[in-house]
C-alpha cells in the first residue's frame, strides 16, 4: 500500500510572538495596565442565591463560580443585599465570631467566602482563622488575580498585613535586628516602625508609622529592592496611579435601594444597568452605543430567583416612592435581557453574572472616563 508522508505545518510566526509553542507551563494572558484608571465596574445581587442552593459544598461552589466571575472580568465592587424581608428582630443581628452562617445569614457566607478568595494566599493565614463557613474554601479554583503574587514576582505595589515586632523571620541577620529594635521607638523617639508581611522571605519595613498587627495594607515599594521598605497607599492606588486590577472590594447592603443610596463612591453611580427577563434585550441596546454615556461609576445588578421584582417587594423604601415590581426598571438608566429566547426557563443569577459582564465587557471597557 502507498504511504504518504504528513507535510510538516510551520508554526514559525507564532512561536516568534509567543516564545516556545511548546511550553504551555506559563500563562500567556497576564494582566498588563494600560495607564492610569479612575472609573469602577460594580455588580450588585442578593445573598438569597446561597440559600437556594442545598448543600455545604454547592453554598461554596456557588460563592467561587461568582468569585471567578468578578476576577476575569475585573469588577471592582460587588455589593451583596438582601431581596427578603428579615424576621422581626433579627434586622440588625451580627452572627456569633464562629457561627456557621450559610442558612442563617447566606448574604454574610457569601461575603465570608468572597473575602477569602480575593485575599492574596499569602496573607489568608493571618487574616482568616479557621472558620466554618472557610472549611472547603480552599478547594475553590484559585483567583490568580494581578495582587495575587508570587515571592520572585516584582510589582511596586502588594498586599501585606502587619506582624508583631518580635517575629520578623528568623532568617534575618541579628544585626538587622538590632538596628530594627533600635528604630522602632514608639513615643519616646524619633521613629516608630511597623512590620509587615508582602509575601516575601524577610518582613517589610514601614517607618513612621505605628499600625496594630493583623492590619491588611496595600504598600507602595520606594524602590525595587524590598529591604528599601514601603509607604501604605489607598486600596485605590493601583488602580488609579497605575491602572492595575487590585481586586474587588465587598460591601453588604439591607435592601435593593440602600445599594444606591449607600454608595461609597462621589456622586454615587451614574450608569446604571438593571436586569430581568422583562427587560430589553441586550444586543437591542448595544446596537447604539453612542448613545450609551460614558461613566465614571458603572453598576449592574441582578436579582435572585424570581427576579429583582421581588426584592423590591421586600423595599419599604422604594415602596414609599412608588416603586413597586411593575415599574422597578425606573431604578435604571437601562433595564435588560441579557439573553432573549433562552431554552431553559430559568437563568440562574450566577449565570446571569457571566452573561451579563461578558455582555457588558465592551461598554465597561470603552465608555469608562
Amino acid at each position: 500500500m502507498h504511504k504518504s508522508k504528513k507535510r510538516k505545518v510551520s508554526h514559525d510566526s507564532n512561536t516568534e510572538m509567543n516564545g516556545d509553542a511548546s511550553e504551555t507551563s506559563k500563562p500567556t494572558a497576564v494582566f498588563k495596565p494600560q495607564g492610569p484608571r479612575a472609573h469602577t465596574l460594580s455588580i450588585a445581587l442578593p445573598g438569597s442565591i446561597i440559600a437556594n442552593a442545598k448543600s455545604h459544598d454547592q453554598k461554596t461552589y456557588l460563592a467561587g463560580y461568582i468569585a471567578r466571575a468578578l476576577a476575569v472580568f475585573c469588577v471592582d465592587e460587588i455589593v451583596i443585599f438582601d431581596d427578603e424581608p428579615r424576621a422581626q428582630g433579627h434586622e440588625n443581628k451580627q452572627p456569633f465570631e464562629n457561627e456557621y452562617t450559610a442558612f442563617s445569614d447566606p448574604s454574610h457566607f457569601l461575603a465570608h467566602v468572597l473575602s477569602y478568595l480575593e485575599t492574596p494566599p499569602h496573607l489568608r493565614r493571618d487574616l482568616f482563622p479557621m472558620h466554618p463557613n472557610l472549611r472547603t474554601a480552599g478547594t475553590l479554583p484559585s483567583l490568580d488575580m494581578p495582587h495575587h503574587l508570587r515571592a520572585n514576582e516584582w510589582c511596586e505595589y502588594r498586599e501585606g498585613v502587619t506582624i508583631p515586632g518580635e517575629n520578623y523571620g528568623s532568617e534575618e541577620s541579628t544585626s538587622n535586628k538590632k538596628k530594627n529594635k533600635r528604630s522602632n521607638k514608639g513615643e519616646n523617639g524619633s521613629e516608630t516602625l511597623t512590620l509587615a508581611n508582602a509575601g516575601f522571605s524577610h518582613p517589610v519595613r514601614i517607618s513612621n508609622l505605628s499600625i496594630p498587627p493583623h492590619t491588611r495594607l496595600t504598600l507602595k515599594f520606594k524602590t525595587e529592592n524590598p529591604s528599601d521598605g514601603a509607604d501604605p497607599v489607598a486600596p485605590s492606588a493601583p488602580r488609579e496611579e497605575a491602572g492595575y486590577y487590585w481586586g474587588y472590594s465587598i460591601r453588604r447592603c439591607s435592601s435593593l435601594s440602600s445599594v444606591l443610596t449607600e454608595c461609597p463612591f462621589d456622586g454615587g453611580y451614574d450608569l446604571s444597568f438593571g436586569t430581568s427577563e422583562r427587560g430589553t434585550p441586550l444586543a437591542t441596546v448595544l446596537q447604539c452605543p453612542e448613545e450609551i454615556p460614558q461613566y465614571r461609576h458603572l453598576l449592574l445588578v441582578f436579582g435572585g430567583v424570581a427576579g429583582l421584582e421581588t426584592a423590591v417587594k421586600a423595599d419599604k423604601e422604594l415602596a414609599d416612592k412608588g416603586i413597586g415590581p411593575g415599574n422597578v426598571g425606573e431604578l435604571f438608566d437601562y433595564w435588560v435581557n441579557v439573553l432573549p429566547g433562552q431554552g431553559s426557563r430559568t437563568i440562574r443569577t450566577e449565570e446571569a453574572v457571566w452573561l451579563g459582564l461578558m455582555g457588558l465587557r465592551e461598554v465597561a471597557v470603552s465608555k469608562g472616563r
